[in-house]
């Protein structure tokens, strides 16, 4: 089994507020985005890590790959405009042996192997293998405008979908084909256009995203911990 892992790091991040690009902000004196790819870079199976970036930290993200001593990372390259862009240039750089296609948000630095094990093996089975956890807090469907309640949703069967997910290489090659224009708020939504099978894995509540300044605090209490 070969995998190439595309590690998407080129969003702007503007509800960030800060000078440092988010994947390089600093959870307890290292850099973000090295969590995820020191993981990956250890994982059996996976051959090459390409990071997408964008124009404003692709050279901080390189410099940090060669600090950190990175292995595996073949390339770093520049994003799109959107995040299917980014990760349509990521897949013009897989190796063509390559058999699994990991997928991956720097900005969620707490992945494990374990993980990523388990969806290795249902992609295999399955073609398609995602992240997530099941929705534990009560969801209101809302008007858009008024934001008056207009039904509570029942949460039976409801997931939150993170990433990594992992994707047979023709299944998501031709995902990105078809309904790559389209957008999406993530890959296995484009999968699921094809009529393709996508499993889930049950994920981890610690597999947070880094979206705003104050869950740097809590991604600092989640490394320390360990």
């Amino acid at each position: 089994m070969r995998v190439s892992a595309i590690v998407l790091a080129a969003g702007k991040g503007l509800r960030f507020k800060s000078r440092v690009s988010k994947p390089l902000a600093k959870i307890n004196a290292r850099p973000l985005i090295i969590y995820s790819l020191a993981v990956l870079s250890r994982q059996a199976g996976v051959k090459e890590i390409i990071v997408v970036a964008n124009r404003n930290n692709l050279n901080g993200i390189s410099a940090a790959v060669k600090k950190y001593k990175i292995p595996r990372v073949s390339a770093i390259i520049q994003g799109g405009l959107r995040r299917q862009d980014s990760v349509a240039n990521g897949l013009r750089h897989i190796a063509k042996d390559t058999d699994l296609v990991l997928i991956h948000d720097a900005v969620r630095p707490f992945i494990d192997g374990k993980l990523v094990a388990r969806l290795f093996k249902q992609a295999l089975r399955y073609g398609a293998a995602i992240a997530g956890v099941a929705v534990n807090s009560t969801i209101k469907k809302a008007g858009r405008r008024n934001l008056l309640v207009e039904r509570t949703v029942c949460r039976e069967g409801l997931w939150e979908i993170q990433t990594p997910q992992v994707f047979r290489r023709d299944l998501i090659l031709a995902a990105y084909r078809r309904f790559g224009r389209e957008d999406a708020t993530d890959d296995a939504g484009l999968v699921e256009k094809l009529g393709a099978k996508v499993k889930i894995v049950k994920g981890s509540y610690r597999n947070i995203k880094i979206t705003a300044p104050e869950d740097l605090a809590v991604a600092a209490a989640i490394a320390a911990a360990g």
